[in-house]
């Protein structure tokens, strides 16, 4: 077993507690028979398996042969450099196991995240576990913390530890008086990344609520809304649909198979494009001629009064959405600038806590909206006062392998949304025909 940790304090401290507990064992003399333990390892006397601490550096270690490797705090590995290669050597042992402990941390895009999703997908979304067994142990909300009876989810065994209870107790009543400065308290203590690392667009519960059957929305007025950063990658298009406080959604994407982020693609993206959710593009680009064809389909089934794009996007596509009648000098198509995503920022955020969405069968557009998070906008640099900190633009949690296109295309299309012509309740008046 090779426990790997960034530091040589952290790779030994599983090791010294093996080795303390044996040392404090009423079994001693019988343990002595089968191990033999020093500070740095402890070793089967019947088998030779070992028991060691590996710090964080990847030079050297080719070669390895471990039956069990065991990432210690890995909210802090930048990269995957070492967990690569102690996993390559697993395999030379029989029934080799890899585990990962760790408090959340504050390294974005890095190891961790695409942890944190991956378990998601399993616990939440379905997805195959591969042979993961996730075990979070976290808050379930920020507001939970006021309440010290609930602290035991993020730590099991705070109820058996009396002294950490106390510690904890005094680091939460410093913390309520100066949040900003002891962010860490709710990464380490409770488990919930803080805000000023990262702030999701809303929890798990609220994206996973807006798997509801969508009506029969044929003949309905709509809003349309286009994102992407790449034609070489992804683009997505949304139909926006609103009746009293409900908003309805239809997602479409595009996925270029030249894409260079394909391989980091954390998702189910073959069995998205097996389902109709999904167009697989086997070309060098995707091209606006089949953006445009999937547009000009919809409009025969919905009345899509207006559409909306990043300004910095609408170059691409210009003479296209001229063509099927959407123009800025006609006043059917908005460019998006980043002070109309703040204005719906508070709109969306009250349509997820409310949950007023539903999007039906729409896995990509769930993936994509846990794949965003907030980012302050406007804020100067030192600036601490408060006078902007209700102000936020959108942004990728990572980059490469986390896509956000499809619910960029949503945020666009509700900057429009009071464009729509809502449906009147009761029923249509009968109408007769005459014919001369």
């Amino acid at each position: 077993m090779d426990i790997c940790a960034n530091n040589e304090e952290q790779a030994l401290r599983p090791v010294l507690d093996i080795v303390d507990a044996f040392d404090h064992s009423e079994q001693k003399t019988k343990l002595q028979k089968y191990y033999k333990w020093k500070t740095e390892s402890i070793k089967s006397l019947k088998t030779g398996a070992l028991i060691r601490g590996r710090t964080n550096n990847p030079k050297g270690k080719d070669g390895m042969r471990s039956g069990i490797v065991v990432f210690n705090e890995i909210h802090q590995y930048e990269n995957y450099n070492n967990i690569n290669v102690f996993t390559t050597g697993l395999g030379k042992h029989v029934h080799p196991r890899r585990s990962y402990y760790t408090t959340n941390g504050n390294v974005n895009e890095g190891p961790l995240d695409d942890l944190i999703e991956t378990s998601e997908g399993i616990l939440f979304g379905g997805d195959p576990d591969n042979g993961l067994l996730p075990f979070i142990c976290q808050l379930d909300s920020d507001e939970e913390v006021h309440d010290p009876a609930n602290w035991e989810k993020a730590t099991p065994s705070l109820p058996y530890m009396p002294a950490l209870f106390s510690e904890i107790e005094k680091e939460y009543r410093e913390w309520k008086k100066d949040p900003q400065r002891l962010s860490d308290f709710m990464t380490k203590r409770m488990n919930r990344r803080s805000e000023a690392s990262a702030l999701k667009v809303t929890d798990y519960a609220n994206i996973k609520a807006t798997k509801r059957e969508l009506p029969k929305l044929d003949g309905w007025t709509c809003v349309m809304g286009i994102d992407f950063s790449k034609v070489t990658d992804w683009v997505s298009v949304n139909l926006h649909f609103k009746q009293g406080s409900t908003r309805y959604d239809i997602s479409h994407s595009w996925l270029c198979l030249a894409s260079k982020d394909l391989p980091r693609l954390k998702c189910p993206w073959k069995e998205w494009a097996d389902h109709g959710r999904l167009t697989v593009v086997d070309d060098v680009e995707i091209h606006p001629e089949e953006i445009i064809d999937y547009i000009s389909e919809m409009k025969r089934r919905y009345m899509i009064r207006g559409a909306a794009i990043d300004d910095f996007r609408y170059a691409l596509l210009a003479r296209y959405l001229k063509d099927i009648g959407f123009d800025p000098k006609l006043k059917n198509l908005k460019l998006v600038r980043p002070t109309d995503i703040m204005r719906i920022v508070p709109v969306i955020d009250s349509c997820f806590s409310n949950q007023y969405f539903a999007w039906g069968e729409a896995p990509e557009l769930r993936w994509a909206t846990n794949n965003t998070k907030l980012i302050r906008y406007g804020r100067k640099l030192g600036q601490e006062n408060d006078q902007d900190l209700g102000n936020y633009v959108y942004g990728k949690i990572e980059a490469k392998s986390r896509k956000n296109d499809p619910f960029m295309a949503l945020a666009a299309s509700m900057t429009i949304e009071d464009q729509i012509i809502e449906r009147r309740s009761g029923h249509r008046p009968k109408l007769s025909v005459a014919t001369y």
